[in-house]
């Protein structure tokens, strides 16, 4: 059962696939006790960011819960004495990231309801099972032919879809899944309301291609299941050739109708017998984000729908090849196969040259050697109309989805572009290089600031020297021409010359003692009224006031 709440003022309905980052910004000591501030953000964007303030017990308790996983987890140890000495949890502080970059970064572990809760408490704090249970319980008063025999309890990976097995009165002994979603379009075996509609499907009890590689039960929770499964087994090369092209050949049919998927992987795909068979093909009228949106995201060259299947195929091909996901993507090596042509396929897809270039198509994926010589037993296609309201929801569920994923791919780009400037910024090597260049630049102003001064030295001295700006410069071999203006202005302190295009000490000492005589007998001549005021429109003598 899928329950996700209606938009309303105040509260904003939430992508969970959306990956949560986190950073231990500090450290305070209450009592006996030490609180852990954590600045967390959600996706790329800076602001979307809040603070949570957890001890180590919350740790320690979240950890308890997570050994469902079967992973090994590195939360630091408890310490009863001397657990609030400074260097002590600055240790511990630094082992408490540590763990959360680790749950951060597990897929399986980042999109569980554990963590999200703890990280974000104000967003996920609802009993979503609670909240199921109210919802198919008002159904089935309308439909008193069913009876819930009991919740499957956390079997799948969606923090707001609940599962329950049930029965219909008519027949006890067959048991069916009911699933809860919301704001589907109502479609065959389904039913719906205002706020959320619910899906009925058989029972398998055999469970998934995922259930069936991992050799997990299927009504064990989705991390027990699937997170360190002890048993994996990859299929053999006529599975992989045979279950790979029904897929296929379903994903044909689907975009030759038009209807987007976007939600292919194992725990989607359902063995009936030596049959695969798809699930969750309404999750696109929903709106719901898809399992590998994580991965593909990371490729703008994963741009329409069709693009998303072909990868969610090649990302499902080396599941069921190795019994067990990529680390990483794009993938760098590929292990050994049976069969080359399986590797063919797989770096088409995930190389990171594919991902440089554009994803094959799922017509061309059909003609590769894997898969062109398959026969498959049931080739006849269900012939149906589509209604003209179902097109315009299908068509609009796709332009929705490609919009989506391009407005975050787009923002990806530029995060992850600002995050290598700021990490090229902060390097040792640049840090050197600016380090460098600063004190050639120091070096130099220093020189330009010296060459100005001797210039506005030198050229003070010619003024003192001779009348205007034209006067040719003095030198001790030539003699110094008579003054014919006057210079109220002293003359600057002259620097020490520091290079040979400077004038001599010699030569700067007879023009400053020439350019004070001048003064001095301009002014007792003045004093004497032989010199008169000229007119202050002639430029050619200086005006004494």
């Amino acid at each position: 059962m899928a329950f996700m709440e209606k938009k309303s003022p105040g509260k904003v309905l939430l992508d969970d696939t959306v990956p949560l980052s986190c950073m231990i910004e500090a450290s305070q000591n209450l009592q006996s006790h030490t609180e852990y501030i954590i600045r967390v953000q959600r996706g790329v964007s800076a602001e979307n960011t809040w603070q949570v303030i957890r001890r180590y017990s919350d740790f320690d308790v979240l950890n308890a819960s997570l050994q469902i996983s079967g992973l090994i987890l590195p939360l630091p140890p408890k310490k009863l004495i001397g657990n609030m000495d400074p260097e002590f949890i600055a240790e511990r502080q630094e082992g408490l990231q540590n763990y959360l970059n680790f749950i951060t970064t597990q897929h399986m572990l980042s999109n569980c309801e554990l963590v999200k809760k703890f990280l974000d408490p104000t967003n996920y704090s609802s009993n979503y099972t609670e909240i199921a249970l109210q919802q198919v319980s008002m159904f089935f008063r309308s439909e008193p032919n069913w009876e819930v025999v009991e919740p499957l309890k956390e079997i799948g990976w969606r923090l707001r879809k609940r599962h329950f097995l049930i029965k219909s009165k008519d027949r006890p002994k067959e048991r069916q899944v009911l699933s809860w979603h919301p704001y589907i379009y109502p479609v065959t075996f389904a039913t719906a309301s205002d706020s959320s509609a619910l899906v009925i499907r058989m029972y398998n009890e055999k469970g998934t291609l995922r259930d069936y590689i991992c050799k997990a039960k299927p009504k064990d929770p989705f991390m027990k299941k699937y997170c360190n499964p002890k048993k994996i087994q990859g299929l053999d090369l006529q599975q992989i050739k045979t279950f790979g092209r029904q897929i296929l050949e379903v994903l044909k049919f689907l975009h030759e109708k038009k209807i987007p998927y976007g939600h292919l992987h194992p725990s989607n795909v359902m063995l009936d017998g030596d049959t695969c068979k798809l699930l969750d093909l309404e999750n696109s009228l929903l709106g719901l984000p898809s399992y590998y949106r994580a991965y593909y995201t990371q490729s703008r060259k994963i741009n329409t729908t069709e693009a998303i299947d072909v990868y969610s195929f090649g990302h499902l091909l080396y599941e069921i090849t190795y019994g067990r996901p990529p680390d990483s993507v794009p993938v760098d090596s590929f292990p050994s196969v049976p069969s080359t042509d399986i590797v063919s396929v797989l770096q088409s897809i995930l190389s990171a040259e594919a991902w440089k270039t554009n994803m094959p198509t799922i017509a061309q994926l059909l003609e590769t050697p894997l898969f062109n010589d398959v026969v498959l037993l049931n080739t006849e296609k269900p012939q149906f109309k589509i209604p003209t309201k179902l097109k315009e929801a299908l068509k609009t569920a796709k332009e929705c989805m490609e919009n989506k994923l391009n407005q975050e791919q787009r923002a990806l780009h530029r995060y992850k572009r600002l995050t290598r400037a700021q990490s090229h910024h902060g390097s040792e090597e640049e840090k050197k290089r600016r380090k460098t260049l600063a004190r050639k630049k120091s070096k130099q102003s220093v020189t330009e600031n010296e060459v100005d001064i001797s210039a506005k030295s030198s050229n003070s001295n010619n003024v003192n020297s001779g009348s205007g700006a034209s006067s040719p410069l003095t030198s001790p071999s030539s003699p110094t021409p008579p003054s014919t203006g006057v210079s109220l202005v002293p003359p600057p302190p002259v620097a020490p010359p520091k290079s040979e295009t400077d004038l001599p000490s010699q030569s700067i000492s007879t023009a400053n003692g020439a350019g004070r005589a001048a003064l001095l007998s301009s002014i007792q001549s003045f004093k004497k009224g032989h010199l008169k005021p000229t007119d202050t429109n002639d430029r050619s003598v200086p005006t004494i006031k």
